[in-house]
């Protein structure tokens, strides 16, 4: 893979920035989120030209503060969980709401069932938009509201878009993992299993694990990066008259397009 030089640490006319030590956490922070896959300390150093010493001082403190995760047997560093915070918290700004809530509630009167948009937070998704469907009940899928990602359509849907490593960082041992109703993924190898069922059929489906009796299909959206932006999802309590997986995913990359997403 071909590295494209960041020259982001001088302005149009050459000047050194004037916190080299800001400057230069940000250019890795930048370097780890376009990558595919975590990358090892000494690339980084090569790739962004920083003296490795340097860099290993920041990855620590990132560390300390939840932003990169260690993969100690790969030797290796990727994004944690407070990187997730960060992009929850642009979400919450708007943007991927006011893109997604016409779509959402085109789909709601589509299929006739409640439909919703969620982003990734740690190990939770964060619902941002619902959408509820004419003489549909209540669900719990309010925006606000934050579930266990192992246990919903929409978590699953964008933890298996993400790097394997990633999901380790996130699910690396049987205390990581909550419960509901006593259904679903309780530890790492079932969760992995999980997730190559996804992986397989190209969208998530969760069955009484949030709300006995209530079903949910979902469908990653992705950014330009290819990372897990968000899952678009419809949740039904009796059989819906259509499968309605062909149209979230449908609307899955319309909100792609409107992300400026371009899929052959």
């Amino acid at each position: 893979m071909s590295v494209i030089p960041d020259n982001t640490a001088a302005d149009a006319g050459g000047e050194r920035p004037q916190v080299p030590a800001a400057d230069q956490t940000l250019r890795i922070l930048r370097h780890l989120a376009r990558r595919a896959a975590p990358i090892a300390a000494s690339a980084l150093a090569r790739d962004l030209e920083i003296p490795r010493s340097t860099v290993y001082h920041l990855l620590a403190t990132l560390q300390e503060h939840g932003f990169v995760v260690h993969l100690p047997e790969q030797r290796r560093w990727g994004l944690g969980t407070s990187a997730f915070e960060l992009a929850g918290g642009y979400a919450r700004q708007q943007p991927l709401a006011r893109l997604g809530r016409p779509l959402i509630a085109a789909l709601a009167d589509r299929v006739g069932e409640s439909a919703h948009l969620a982003v990734m937070s740690g190990r939770d998704v964060l619902y941002i938009v619902e959408e509820r469907a004419a003489r549909r009940p209540a669900l719990v899928t309010d925006v606000g509201v934050r579930l266990p990602a192992h246990l919903t359509a929409t978590g699953r849907a964008m933890l298996a878009a993400l790097p394997r490593s990633q999901v380790r960082a996130l699910y690396p041992d049987v205390a990581s993992f909550t419960d509901r109703t006593g259904r679903g993924p309780a530890r790492p190898a079932e969760l992995r299993e999980a997730l190559r069922e996804v992986r397989a059929e190209g969208f998530a489906r969760e069955d009484g694990e949030v709300t006995p009796g209530f079903r949910s299909v979902a469908v990653v959206v992705r950014d330009h990066t290819d990372w897990p932006a968000a899952a678009v999802a419809v949740t039904w309590e009796t059989a819906p008259a259509d499968d309605p997986t062909a149209a979230v995913r449908d609307v899955a990359r319309q909100l792609e397009r409107r992300l400026g997403v371009e899929r052959r």
